[in-house]
């Protein structure tokens, strides 16, 4: 049963989505979206389309993303009871790796900060600064530093939620000013997208890490067993 309805909801949706874009295709006049764009880029409060696109034009979607994105954190999270966070088989003390770690990390931190900043006017953004933040984590969980944060507590809630809720709050404020959802003041518009996109950036980061961290630290709890049998 439980099959078939999601049969006849995958049927559904194809339907809808083949009607959509036969629409779209459908229209007589094509809508040249890169003047749309243009036209629009004075009320953005950024200076580069893409970021526009993603953080005003666009902002549902984006919005949608990262609440998928922070729901796969907590899905994968959650399986910190099969085995800890911190595996002790999973630290390291390869010193090559440790010497490396002196260099890397502290250029990382500053390379997410420049591409978080540099995405209101070139390249950049929250995505691409959150992942650089999050390969910083890696490292350091790989070179054996311990990762408080990813432990059971407030600040790992804090931190998976705090750039949705960043972005919603955002959103819900404007629309009690009167205006559309997800609509920024334009005196406000660049300085709300830097809060968000800042927020947004500790929150993928973090979401990152942990996925990372979880993974390998469960086929470590589930070798235990044997690695002892063995011996």
């Amino acid at each position: 049963m439980k099959l078939l309805l999601v049969l006849i909801a995958a049927v559904v949706l194809t339907v809808v989505l083949g009607q959509t874009a036969w629409q779209i295709l459908a229209q007589p006049t094509p809508v040249d979206l890169r003047e749309l764009v243009a036209e629009a880029m004075p009320d953005s409060g950024v200076a580069h389309p893409i970021t526009a696109v993603l953080l005003n034009f666009r902002s549902y979607d984006t919005l949608l993303e990262i609440g998928v994105l922070v729901v796969a954190g907590m899905a994968g999270l959650s399986m910190r009871a099969v085995a800890p966070l911190e595996a002790p088989a999973m630290r390291t003390s390869d010193t090559l790796l440790q010497a490396l770690l002196r260099w890397f990390v502290p250029f990382l931190l500053v390379l997410s900060a420049y591409l978080l900043w540099a995405g209101s006017d070139r390249s950049g953004g929250a995505f691409q600064a959150g992942a650089v933040l999050g390969a910083t984590g890696v490292l350091l969980r790989l070179g054996g530093v311990p990762l408080d944060f990813l432990r059971p507590g407030l600040m790992l809630r804090l931190g998976l939620v705090l750039g949705f809720a960043v972005f919603l709050l955002v959103a819900v404020m404007g629309a009690i000013r009167g205006d559309m959802f997800l609509a920024y003041p334009q005196e406000w518009a660049g300085l709300l997208i830097v809060v968000i996109e800042a927020a947004l950036t500790l929150s993928i980061a973090m979401v990152l890490v942990g996925l990372f961290a979880v993974a390998p630290a469960q086929a470590t709890e589930r070798d235990w067993p044997s690695r002892e049998g063995k011996r």
